[in-house]
């Protein structure tokens, strides 16, 4: 038996643009480049015809279309070839504007083109604003030669909108005729019958497309060339009618125009969904006790359910079942509603939302003799049946089929209920990127309140920072404008507003002016960071320059007004409007203190530019390279969160060591924006990459060969289901295997999850996989997953993740790398979920389970973690979870054409690793290294007295030898005393170490404190050096960033640089330990040298006593006590403050702490 058996279809794609060429063959595609195809496949059509007719198209780049205009702008030949003129609005409105003038004839001049085809795109909340415009260009009328169509993006679940969207009633309220597609093939023809609807009518209709469809992928396998759009004749009044468009040049032109839009028009449109097969009887028994109307993609969802029930078609047809698939929702085509209901008792309409449908099926059926009861939204007892909230999903449809075919069909059981899972107590959240300008312009001066608005600024409130006291939010445009109505009635007296610059220039300077015309106290945040970031990175349309903005603010009656930038040396002889202050970033509270107690509007511009598009400019080579590169000595680290705090960065991560919690920079990720140089801890260090970096690459290594990997039986469909982080590839990596399942000559659909997700949240994709087309949903339902790539062990261990796994069916590849939260980042009390919790969350629902840290892995072979994704992919495919041929998915990496080398040693390190567990770990295990590479033996005549035993003998042997090294062997002698005296308390009550493991731990922590000579040791060992080189390859000119609280108490608030010239000097300070605790010790009189003293002796005296009356009783409060040390952490006033914490602790569990604080 071979690993795939294969069918006699194959791709004969070689090329990933071949979706955009008509008649090309089977091809992967999405919902978003279906659009393009439809216009390729229009002017295909037009050509043919021997017409010149051109696509303009306008929108506004933030729809959950988001990418369209981007896609439209990266393909060439759309604008050579096929004559599309994309021109990206300012907003919705004038985006609608600018489409409607497409349609207009102007009374002089010929005109260029025998027609334009207009075509707006906007999101649900866009049609909202461009309402407007819509309702006079469909009044008027479309071109009859060109024609108009809208893409409205509507996003039921809110996934990036800030309120769920079903756009059918206001549609339907602006006499726009609504097509639903469902899938890429349905964009492409419901596209094509939008147009010729629209030049037959004059009407404006619209395609309808949701998250699940624009995020969609699919199979697209059909020659459009042959499609046939039925074009009937309609009379009016006893004459035949053709659409010929009104010219409105008065008010009272528009009734005239009303009576022809809802008169012969409208007629039009309904003959033309009558003539089309938009609509259809699926399922068409002779005779039928029931009725079922799906709405788009409800009908999938219907299908699927149907399908997970195991109720095939000829079970509906035998059990009288009628079904019909419904793409026009509006008008609602009633002849066929009527042939449904031929002799039905009952008619169930599923669609998304509210019962717009619905109402429209009574209509149609209200007069008829016999008519069926109608239910849907309610039952026929009036209880709510098919859910109006979120998502309509085939899981959600399963409990409503249910009851409804109960007693008529043959169900089967439904399966016993799944032991649910606990609430994990971390969840990922979206967050900012690493170096994202929001990090730290959304922080506010403590007692100040900012207002929420639309863009990414608003992720901070998903995030548990309290830093940006961020109160409310409006839609687009309003930011700052309900302070207005807020302002008289509280005893607040100002408020600082967030808004994005795509924002204020979308529509939110109009708010800025409404608050100066009030004369209301508010500081505006106009966070500039030259991009429209959340949905593409797009530049925002009529944007002026920040010098510019100035002169614009001012002229309106803005006071004050300060930029905060990040390079302020790019400003130096800009043109700024009269008393505009420039100050670098590092002074943004000053500025916020200095504007909120300024009366009136003040404006605050942040200027940054977006870290994620500074990252593309860069691997573009449009801007130049930071060489400078940020390292933290994890030795002198001690894990405090402070860089995190101040930086918010995710790339400031926290990691869990022998040593407890400390900090790494993940330099893959990193996007330089040095913010975290300004925690309070001299553990960092910075170094220069070479000129070239490329010759300090690492070799991708060759892996081994690989044995035939398990076989795939592909019966039915496959499906896949992958979860991850956003921003990490994982939709690259679904989109990837889709290319190679093609390759393969399989039928692929599938569905990227993404939304706010896409920023560091988590993010989940299906895929599905069979031999032949089939009607259902292009997302996976719970329980039925054979293969579950956890990219992400948090994000895959979800309840609502997990629940896809099931213990019959599914193969389960894990990496178990712990990717921070930003909760993480930011807070350092915030622990990752304990690894047996995610694995054994996993495993239940696994009948297979395979796990290795991915990343950690990627990292030892390749020197990146962008590589471990196709480890994981690799290991499914060599378990046998994925029923795609390995020269197809190598293939697929190289079309995908990003690190393709690295990537396809990737997949086959992958396959090594189930297939040769032991060579891979020897290949991607780092040898053990050493904390400090000067540690001393301990002598033996310590250890004599020393009776504890296990693995806590070897960690007490370890920090002995340590403190030997640290301060000599009194010290040791004096931490293994009472290490041992805790152990032989301990052991009289059982055979635990727990306490002693704990007392241990903190003895040592709290006797090693890290004072100058430490750290000076610390920064010059030859081990950290080593581990430097290793993570930076080829890196120079060492600098040790460094604020001594000698040059702090002078004033000095910036750290000093000390390069490698001062290795000298630091070797000569770490030498200086001997006077540690002396006299003659110059930093042992500071204030936190004296507390560190005082802290471990209090410490000693506390667990002896604690220790001399040891019970089962008293055993948890000791234990506490001794964990409790762990609070003590970082360096001067951060560490004051956690001592502050510790001792508060410690009175809390009845321990006396006078004296430790006292000067």
């Amino acid at each position: 038996m071979t690993h795939v058996q294969r069918t006699e279809r194959t791709s004969t794609a070689g090329d990933l643009a071949d979706r955009y060429r008509p008649s090309s063959g089977p091809v992967l595609m999405t919902g978003v480049q279906a659009i393009a195809r439809m216009m390729v496949e229009q002017h295909t059509r037009e050509v043919r015809s021997g017409r010149r007719v051109a696509t303009f198209v306008s929108g506004y780049q933030g729809s959950p279309l988001a990418g369209l205009d981007t896609l439209l702008a990266g393909i060439p030949e759309l604008a050579g070839d096929h004559d599309v003129r994309l021109v990206p609005g300012m907003n919705e409105e004038l985006a609608a504007t600018a489409v409607w003038g497409s349609q207009l004839e102007l009374p002089k001049g010929a005109r260029t083109h025998d027609g334009v085809i207009g075509m707006w795109y906007g999101k649900g909340p866009g049609l909202d604003r461009a309402s407007d415009a819509l309702r006079h260009a469909a009044m008027y009328g479309a071109h009859p030669a060109g024609g108009a169509l809208a893409l409205v993006g509507d996003d039921p679940a809110a996934k990036s909108s800030s309120v769920p969207a079903a756009s059918e009633r206001s549609l339907a309220a602006l006499s726009m005729p609504i097509l639903f597609p469902r899938n890429a093939e349905e964009i492409v023809a419901f596209g094509m019958y939008g147009i010729a609807l629209s030049r037959l009518s004059g009407c404006w209709p619209a395609l309808k497309l949701v998250a699940d469809v624009a995020d969609g992928l699919w199979t697209l396998d059909r020659d459009f060339g042959d499609f046939e759009i039925v074009t009937p004749s309609i009379e009016w009044e006893g004459r035949p009618w053709t659409y010929r468009q009104r010219v409105l040049a008065a008010p009272p032109d528009s009734v005239l125009a009303e009576a022809d839009l809802y008169g012969p028009r409208w007629a039009m449109v309904r003959a033309f969904g009558s003539a089309n097969p938009i609509d259809e009887i699926e399922v068409d028994p002779a005779r039928a006790w029931l009725g079922i109307v799906a709405v788009g993609t409800a009908y999938d969802s219907l299908r699927q359910s149907l399908r997970d029930l195991e109720i095939s078609d000829a079970d509906l047809e035998r059990s009288g079942i009628r079904i019909l698939r419904v793409g026009m929702p509006y008008p609602l085509d009633e002849g066929r509603v009527r042939s449904l209901a031929r002799g039905v008792e009952t008619v169930l309409v599923v669609e998304d939302k509210t019962g717009f449908v619905e109402s429209q099926v009574v209509d149609a059926l209200y007069s008829t003799a016999n008519a069926p009861t109608i239910v849907g939204k309610l039952d026929a007892d009036r209880r709510p049946l098919v859910p109006a909230d979120g998502e309509l999903t085939a899981a959600r449809l399963t409990a409503p089929l249910r009851k409804v075919l109960r007693g008529h069909i043959d169900l089967p059981a439904p399966p016993p209920p799944q032991l649910q899972l606990t609430v994990l107590p971390t969840k990922r959240t979206a967050y900012f990127c690493s170096g994202c300008p929001h990090n730290r312009s959304t922080a506010v001066p403590d007692g100040s309140l900012a207002g929420g608005g639309i863009g990414c600024h608003t992720l901070v409130t998903m995030s548990s920072r309290t830093d940006s006291q961020v109160t409310g939010l409006t839609q687009m445009g309003g930011e700052g404008a309900q302070w207005i109505g807020q302002a008289p009635f509280t005893d607040v007296d100002h408020i600082f507003q967030n808004v994005g610059d795509g924002t204020y220039f979308h529509s939110g300077q109009l708010a800025v002016q409404a608050c100066v015309a009030a004369g209301v106290n508010i500081t505006y945040k106009i966070l500039y960071n030259s991009a429209v970031a959340m949905t593409g990175a797009q530049d925002a349309e009529a944007a002026l320059t920040v010098p510019q903005l100035t002169h614009k603010l001012a002229a309106e009656g803005v006071g004050t007004i300060i930029v905060c930038a990040e390079e302020p040396e790019r400003h130096r002889g800009a043109d700024f409007a009269a008393g505009v202050s420039v100050w670098d970033r590092s002074r943004l509270d000053e500025a916020q203190r200095l504007l909120r107690d300024t009366p009136g509007v003040t404006v605050l511009i942040y200027d940054q530019q977006c870290a994620a598009e500074a990252r593309r400019k860069r691997k573009r080579g449009t801007l130049p390279t930071r060489r400078t590169r940020v390292v933290i000595n994890e030795a002198v680290c001690e894990g405090c969160g402070d860089c995190g705090v101040k930086s918010n960065c995710l790339s400031v991560q926290p990691v869990e060591t022998e040593f407890g919690r400390k900090t790494r920079i993940d330099q893959t990720s990193c996007n330089t924006d040095y913010t975290c140089l300004d925690g309070e801890c001299p553990s960092f260090v910075t170094v220069e990459l070479p000129e070239n970096p490329e010759r300090s690459r690492r070799e991708t290594p060759t892996p081994p060969a690989v044995g035939t990997p398990a076989t795939v039986e592909l019966s039915g469909t496959h499906n896949v289901f992958l979860a991850g982080v956003g921003g990490t590839g994982i939709v690259t990596v679904n989109q990837v295997l889709g290319v190679a399942a093609l390759r393969a000559g399989l039928h692929v659909e599938g569905l990227d999850q993404t939304g706010l997700s896409q920023k560091a949240g988590p993010v989940t994709s299906h895929l599905r996989l069979s031999r032949d087309p089939a009607e259902r949903s292009n997302r996976i339902t719970p329980a039925t997953a054979d293969c579950i790539l956890a990219f992400d062990m948090l994000t895959a261990a979800d309840s609502r993740n997990a629940g896809y796994g099931s213990s019959d069916r599914t193969v389960t590849v894990a990496s178990t790398s712990k990717t921070p939260t930003g909760d993480m980042v930011y807070d350092a009390s915030v622990a990752y979920p304990d690894d047996a919790d995610l694995t054994g969350r996993l495993e239940a629902r696994s009948k297979q389970f395979v796990s290795f840290d991915a990343m950690s892995a990627a990292e030892m072979l390749f020197g990146t973690t962008a590589a471990a994704n196709f480890l994981l992919v690799g290991a499914a495919y060599q378990a046998g979870a994925l029923p795609i041929d390995a020269d197809a998915i190598h293939a697929a990496i190289e079309l995908n054409g990003v690190a393709v080398s690295v990537n396809q040693a990737a997949f086959t390190w992958g396959r090594v690793a189930v297939d040769q567990p032991d060579v891979f770990r020897a290949a991607t295990t780092a040898g053990t290294r050493s904390h400090r590479s000067d540690d001393l033996p301990v002598p033996s005549d310590l250890l004599a007295g020393l009776t504890v035993g296990g693995d806590c003998r070897e960690m007490v042997e370890r920090r002995a030898s340590q403190l030997i090294s640290y301060q000599g062997n009194e010290l040791a002698a004096r931490y293994l005393d009472l290490v041992q005296a805790t152990w032989v308390a301990e052991q009289a009550l059982g055979d635990g170490d727990e306490l002693t493991t704990a007392v241990a731990h903190a003895h040592h922590k709290l006797l090693a404190y890290k004072d100058e000579y430490e750290v000076a040791r610390m920064l010059v060992d030859p081990a950290f050096l080593d581990a430097l080189r290793a993570e930076v390859p080829g890196a120079g000119n060492l600098t040790y960033k460094l604020h001594p609280p000698t040059l702090k108490a002078l004033g000095r608030s910036e750290k000093i640089g000390l390069g490698p010239r001062s290795h000298g000097a630091l070797r000569l300070l770490a030498k200086g330990k001997r006077l540690r605790g002396t006299r003659f010790d110059p930093f042992g009189y500071t204030k936190v040298r004296r507390i560190e003293r005082r802290l471990v002796e209090h410490f000693e005296a506390t667990v002896r006593r604690l220790i001399a009356d040891l019970t089962a009783d008293t055993h948890a409060t000791a234990l506490a006590v001794a964990e409790a040390a762990d609070l003590v952490r970082g360096y001067e006033d951060v560490k004051l403050r956690n001592v502050d914490q510790y001792l508060g602790r410690l009175r809390s569990l009845g321990i006396d702490t006078a004296g430790i604080l006292t000067n």
